[in-house]
């Protein structure tokens, strides 16, 4: 008995985490006028895809979507290559000053100079209109260096003795005797480190004025603040090419919304099944100590 009303709270645990998820891609793919009065809620009514099609033409979301998938991709790979040198590092007893570079790096993350002065940061070092603004001020990440070296050191120092014996470096013993043993940790940071870059707007909103470089959260953000006159312009559109725009197809604020959080959302839900094996081992494993 127990066990059965464990697993119908878990099970409705999970319905009211899903369904948010769910009512969204149920909204955008039902008729638009019933979407908009509210009435769609368990199931989607008079099913179509023209909000998917019209999105997809709205300006500059596929070069939104190229720079969001650069950053995400580049950023995550140096953020993992950082954070798993740096975490190793800080575990190697004949570093100098270890110490003291560790408390440092782990000082950042609780004091923060505030907005201004990290723009005129930012401004000085060249970073506004520039892609690299997404890659550099994420690299060293402390968070998950700590994550790194906790794990490393939950290893067995005798691996990394016994390589030492037999005349192996700090590299040789990074690249060929922790690397592939921190598969899991680095698999958690690549998640963290993926959903954070594809996420991430701020950096857009403050340091960017050429759409070039404008990401996909960033033109989510402008789509929500001004779903109504875009709405308007796409019906505009649809209209110059049929007679009477049908009310189940024409865009609404709440389908704008809707459709392009779909859009925006779906892909980094991809990111999840590729490193779920690793996840949970990886960060019991990096967060624990002894």
């Amino acid at each position: 008995m127990i066990t059965v009303l464990i697993y119908f709270l878990f099970s409705l645990y999970a319905l009211i985490c899903v369904y948010p998820f769910y009512s969204i891609v149920i909204n955008t793919i039902s008729a638009n006028d019933i979407s908009a009065k509210g009435d769609v809620i368990f199931y989607p009514i008079n099913i179509q895809f023209h909000n998917y099609v019209d999105a997809f033409k709205i300006p500059g979301l596929w070069d939104a979507a190229v720079v969001s998938v650069g950053r995400t991709v580049i950023g995550t790979t140096l953020t993992v290559g950082a954070s798993a040198f740096l975490g190793f590092m800080f575990t190697q007893e004949d570093m100098w000053r270890r110490k003291l570079w560790y408390r440092y790096t782990v000082l950042t993350m609780f004091f923060n100079a505030g907005v201004i002065p990290w723009y005129l940061t930012m401004r000085s070092l060249h970073l506004t209109n520039n892609f690299l603004a997404y890659i550099l001020p994420t690299i060293v990440a402390p968070f998950f260096i700590i994550l790194v070296k906790t794990f490393v050191e939950s290893t067995p120092k005798e691996l990394q003795h016994a390589a030492s014996i037999d005349g192996a470096g700090t590299m040789t013993l990074f690249f060929k005797i922790m690397l592939p043993i921190c598969k899991p940790i680095l698999a958690t940071v690549a998640i963290f480190a993926a959903v954070d870059q594809w996420n991430s707007f701020q950096d857009t909103l403050l340091l960017v004025t050429e759409s070039k470089l404008y990401s996909l959260q960033f033109i989510l953000y402008n789509y929500i603040n001004q779903a109504s006159s875009i709405s308007s312009m796409v019906n505009l559109q649809n209209a110059g090419s049929t007679a009477i725009a049908s009310l189940a197809t024409k865009q609404t604020t709440t389908s704008i919304r809707m459709t392009v959080t779909i859009i925006v959302v779906a892909p980094i839900l991809l990111v999840y099944p590729i490193f779920q094996r690793f996840f949970v081992k990886g960060i019991m494993i990096g967060a624990v100590k002894g």
